[in-house]
């Protein structure tokens, strides 16, 4: 088996779907350099013994994630104008 293989190549052998593979690239749970790295023309390829590394030591290694947080804020932001406040006066 090739070192490299491209996006739909690995999709087909390993059974996550395009998509997930890209999601994984975009989100930074697959590092670059360590499990994908970009081709001279461009191309992104996804290095299966990194693949692999990912597999058995994921709960190990601190991945560097760009995740999205989850909380909402309850402070106000400056300036922000209160719900009372910013309903319009009832008609007389």
């Amino acid at each position: 088996m090739l070192r490299y293989l491209t996006i739909p190549k690995f999709a087909a052998e390993s059974g996550y779907t395009e998509d997930a593979i890209r999601t994984k690239i975009r989100d930074g749970i697959w590092s670059q350099d360590q499990v994908w790295l970009k081709a001279p023309d461009g191309r992104i390829l996804i290095n299966v013994p990194g693949y692999e590394q990912w597999v058995e030591t994921a709960g190990v290694l601190k991945l560097h994630r760009k995740a999205a947080s989850k909380s909402v804020s309850c402070i106000k932001a400056p300036g922000a104008v209160s719900a009372l406040r910013s309903s319009p006066q009832p008609l007389i």
